[in-house]
């Protein structure tokens, strides 16, 4: 375990000193490509036995309408949907921190605290977060239950800690510097200091999708590629992302966009795929 260890932050921090990651439950080459699909700038490191961690490098909730959480609820949806593993989006401002948790087409499912630790959500919410990581029902869950509780001992960050501290039973090891509390310019710094550490860019439609079939092909979901399955998949998530996209436009909202993009993209993709596989 080694999370940041600098001192708590009491006193919250102004929307300039927000920050934010991105937790993906997979390694990092199988995140590399579906990352790609946000067309943001990200560093991506490992974080323990099957986990990995993005790092936005910019901050885009500064320049828009939409808050740090929306942003991050936004690309943890767009990550989740074309993958088969859990993404988990942290984040803090200067009034509150919180977690987002996408799995697939599931509804999201989250939680935040006051600067001061007060807690606001519902208590079904970390039994939905235990129950989608596979946590322990009992002693994980207590501990998740703790953190919905007042605590007038406990600020944002610590409650963001203790969760961490939770997941840690499953693997999760963030690298020194990457933790709850610290400014997105400081994230980055600690990110690029990482041994092993990755620049996610968008390098293009044809590099990505050739990369992303490349690690399905290799992986037990070789055969949802092609086939019936595999077109019913790809029709259901242009399906999906089109309406979404329009309403994505209406709200504009960048985040649930990039969600829509990247349905259309690996639905289009999947479909153009699994016809070129059939005629070869």
């Amino acid at each position: 375990m080694s999370f940041d260890a600098s001192p708590p932050g009491g006193a919250p921090v102004d929307a300039g000193a927000a920050g934010a990651l991105l937790l993906c439950r997979a390694e990092p080459d199988v995140v590399e490509p579906a990352a790609q699909l946000l067309r943001e700038r990200m560093l991506l490191a490992e974080a323990g036995s099957g986990w990995s961690v993005l790092v936005p490098e910019g901050k885009p909730w500064l320049h828009g309408d939409e808050p740090v959480d929306r942003v991050l609820t936004g690309w943890a949806t767009a990550l989740a949907v074309g993958s088969g593993w859990p993404v988990l989006a942290l984040w803090w401002d200067g009034d509150r921190s919180g977690y987002t948790l996408a799995a697939g087409f599931r509804r999201t499912v989250g939680y935040e605290w006051l600067a001061n630790g007060t807690p606001v959500g519902e208590g079904e919410a970390m039994r939905t977060f235990a129950a989608r990581l596979a946590l322990d029902p009992v002693l994980d869950l207590q501990s998740l239950d703790a953190l919905a509780r007042p605590d007038p001992e406990a600020d944002a960050r610590a409650r963001m800690l203790g969760l961490l501290a939770v997941l840690t039973r499953t693997g999760l090891a963030l690298p020194p510097g990457l933790g709850p509390g610290q400014p997105a310019d400081r994230l980055r710094e600690s990110a690029r200091a990482q041994r092993g550490v990755r620049q996610v860019e968008w390098p293009g439609w044809r590099d990505v999708v050739r990369a992303e079939f490349g690690q399905v092909d290799k992986g037990p979901l070789g055969p949802w590629v092609r086939g019936p399955r595999a077109r019913a998949l790809a029709a259901a998530q242009v399906a999906a992302g089109l309406p979404l996209a329009v309403w994505a436009v209406r709200r504009r909202s960048g985040g649930w966009a990039a969600a829509a993009a990247l349905l259309v993209a690996q639905g289009a993709a999947g479909l153009a795929y699994d016809r070129k596989r059939a005629r070869s």
